[in-house]
């Protein structure tokens, strides 16, 4: 009896097996594709209308002639990206796969872009993703009309994601977008960060792992390990092969930004690296700064000569000097007195558990030693720091760790790898020519349900940020269960790597999370090739959502016979700069979408991808209020010299008369030419206020997602820089570009 007993419960187990291992096969699941874009086309009235309109509004400012000013996003996810598709299931509240076609038609149909590029994270993108975007993409331009005058313009390209442990190893995010999409000039596969710290592709979880996820989650579970048994069905390329000598179907990484330019040296290929989120301390570690980027081998301007300024997870732009963590002599982390402008969240570590400690009746020195205790412990374990004080709510947090002055900022601010920062760096090149960072700027949206463009109405929280993320990273990732408050800090905090996103602040950082920004490219046509060359004399600049007009030149750059520098140009002078800008405020939008919409997609397609509004301007533009300049005077190869010094912010601030034609402001250095020094100029055209979601993101961290959480902020765009050197140290013949 016993024996019969066992053998049945031995059956039992290995049919148990044997089902775990089937449901883990990913033979049951459904492999996403990139799509089928919608066929129709946006009328060719509806492009021509909208120039039209632009042109009235250059001339209503004094331009005339004008190139056309061309809105796009640059940084575009869809549900082939890891986070993405995780964040799509039901039980993380999605509404299922957002393939790349559906970025194509939300483009097109939703937010009427005119370019936008696929920027899927390269760790996720196996070989048939890569083919299926590649496909989606060219499917995308081949609906667009007249290849000279199209709708939209769509760009391929993929996000190289790279998260270091320390300030040393940390190098960020960066978007890769190509120009071309034929087979011969586009690489085989894109090239990853690699994988994340402690992880191999050895050491996926196998079948009997994965096989227990359709069991827990259900019908989707078999999608979800179909997803990840094709990530896991890929092999490390070999290393030290030429990039076009690899197998097609192996997995590539590069490390480092100077292992990624090699590669795409090696590749040969017309391409952009757009570095991005440069300041968010979600991820990013304490006391991280862009300095060591300031090489020849770690920044390459013939590849990277933009930076993404704003986007969905906010302002990246201003330089403070607060400090969120500093260094002893031997390199261990300490915890910084608060000031007026910022309270380090290390310091709130200390606050937290001190009132803790006194509310269990212990003695004021004691709470102090306790409160001392969780400053250095918080310290100790960087962006996982709040892990050390059991129990914390994100309320409990305050604003700590914000920049509290800063227009809509990123999460747990890092201002020394803030675009004013990042342009300011200088050091000595290997010719004796100062090495700097001469980014034009652009912004985008960074949207993870392959929704370009969200930010053109301030509506829908849930769906239009990446307020889901919270609670796909806490519930699905790896995320902590309630943990009873505690009056002492805890020392150690386990960090597997299974559960890298629930370490971080990933319920506190949802408010933050914001509809994005728009690039917008001065260019001479709408083609793709219009559009990439724009991007590449930097003649951008970015817009914090709405389509704000901006024009800004150098009347007096020399050489040029009365000719104008624009935005994005270098020049090098001995007499003081003259500027001039001219701005005009966006349309104020219409409910619902316009009727191209409504006739080329079926009610249901409107409300899944739009949600039911779409881009709908009226006759009638915002006020700009006024214009801010910002003066950065360039570090001196070789000096110490204190960024609060060289950067100016703002340097002049010119109010505008209230007219919906727009400001025109003129402006000059008088000191240029005294100080004699190479310096920067660039502006902001600030809006109005107006309504936006999530525009006080501590207090909206207690607002239920369902609600917009909506405040006033002035919406903006940041030009690109344009950069005057002080003509001592360059010949003054031809050197104007």
């Amino acid at each position: 009896m016993i024996r019969r007993i066992l053998v049945f419960f031995v059956v039992l187990i290995v049919l148990a097996l044997a089902l775990l291992r089937f449901l883990g096969s990913g033979v049951l699941g459904t492999a996403q594709g990139g799509g089928d874009p919608v066929t129709s086309t946006v009328p060719s009235g509806v492009t021509q209308a909208r120039a039209g309109a632009q042109r009235s509004a250059a001339r209503d400012a004094g331009v005339f002639e004008p190139k056309q000013i061309l809105f796009g996003d640059l940084h575009v996810h869809s549900t082939f990206s890891t986070d993405a598709f995780l964040m799509s299931l039901p039980l993380s509240g999605g509404d299922g796969a957002r393939p790349v076609s559906d970025a194509c038609d939300y483009a097109r149909f939703c937010s009427s872009l005119d370019f936008w590029s696929i920027n899927d994270h390269a760790l996720a993108i196996t070989p048939r993703r890569w083919n299926e975007t590649v496909e989606a993409i060219r499917e995308c331009n081949a609906v667009a009309g007249d290849a000279e005058n199209p709708d939209v313009s769509a760009f391929l390209g993929w996000e190289w994601t790279q998260i270091g442990t320390t300030p040393e190893n940390h190098w960020g995010h960066k978007n890769v977008i190509l120009r071309d999409l034929e087979d011969e000039k586009i690489p085989a596969r894109p090239i990853s960060a690699g994988l994340p710290r402690n992880a191999t592709l050895d050491a996926s979880p196998g079948p009997f792992v994965l096989g227990v996820l359709p069991l827990a989650m259900g019908g989707t579970g078999v999608d979800v390990v179909k997803y990840f048994d094709e990530m896991l069905d890929r092999k490390m390329c070999p290393e030290g092969v030429p990039v076009r000598d690899l197998p097609r179907d192996c997995f590539e990484a590069a490390p480092t930004p100077e292992l990624l330019f090699e590669k795409l040296d090696d590749w040969g290929h017309e391409a952009l690296v757009i570095p991005h989120g440069t300041t968010w301390g979600y991820y990013t570690p304490m006391g991280s700064r862009w300095d060591k980027q300031l090489t020849a081998r770690m920044h390459d301007p013939k590849w990277q000569s933009l930076i993404e300024i704003f986007s969905g997870h906010g302002n990246s732009e201003e330089y403070r000097s607060f400090q969120e963590v500093v260094f002893d002599e031997d390199g261990v982390p300490r915890c910084p007195e608060p000031r007026s402008d910022y309270l380090p969240a290390c310091w709130r570590a200390g606050e937290i558990i001190a009132d803790r400690c006194l509310a269990a009746g212990e003695s004021p020195e004691e709470c102090e030693e306790r409160a001392a205790e969780a400053r250095q412990n918080y310290a100790t374990h960087d962006v996982a720091g709040h892990l050390t004080v059991p129990g914390a709510l994100g309320s409990d947090w305050g604003d700590s760790g914000q920049c509290r002055d800063c227009f809509l900022p990123a999460f747990n601010y890092r201002p020394r790898s803030s675009v004013q920062y990042i342009l300011a760096l200088a050091r000595e090149g290997a010719n004796g020519d100062p090495l700097r960072f001469d980014f034009g700027l652009m912004a985008s949206s960074d949207n993870h349900s392959a929704r370009p463009g969200t930010g053109y109405k301030e509506l829908d929280r849930r769906d239009a940020t990446e307020m889901r993320f919270a609670s796909f990273s806490t519930g699905v990732l790896g995320g902590r269960g309630a943990v009873d408050p505690e009056p002492r800090s805890v020392a150690e905090v386990e960090t597997p790597p299974t559960a890298f996103f629930g370490n971080l602040e990933t319920e506190r950082q949802a408010s933050f999370f914001l509809t994005g920004g728009l690039t917008a490219a001065h260019s001479e046509g709408r083609d793709r090739g219009a559009v990439w060359d724009a991007l590449k004399r930097k003649e951008v600049y970015g817009t914090s959502g709405p389509r704000i007009l901006l024009w800004f030149d150098l009347l007096n750059p020399p050489g040029t016979r009365g000719g104008e520098a624009p935005m994005g140009s270098r020049v090098a002078m001995d007499q003081n700069p003259v500027f001039r800008v001219r701005a005009v405020g966006s349309f104020e939008q219409l409910p619902g979408c316009p009727d191209y919409s409504q006739e080329a997609l079926t009610p249901e397609q409107l409300q899944r991808l739009c949600k039911g509004e779409c881009y709908h301007p009226s006759d009638e533009r915002r006020l700009i209020t006024r214009v801010e300049v910002v003066r950065i005077r360039r570090q001196q190869p070789g000096e110490s010299e204190s960024m609060v010094d060289l950067i100016e912010d703002p340097w002049k601030v010119i109010p505008c008369e209230p007219d919906a034609a727009g400001c025109r402001v003129t402006f000059t250095d008088p000191g240029f030419e005294a100080v004699g020094r190479d310096t920067l100029y660039y502006v902001r055209a600030i809006e109005a206020p107006s309504l936006a979601v999530n525009a006080d993101p501590v207090a909206c961290a207690a607002v239920p997602i369902e609600e917009d959480c909506l405040g006033e902020v002035e919406e903006r765009a940041w030009s690109s820089p344009i950069f005057v050197d002080y003509a001592s140290d360059w010949a003054l013949a031809g050197s104007s570009q």
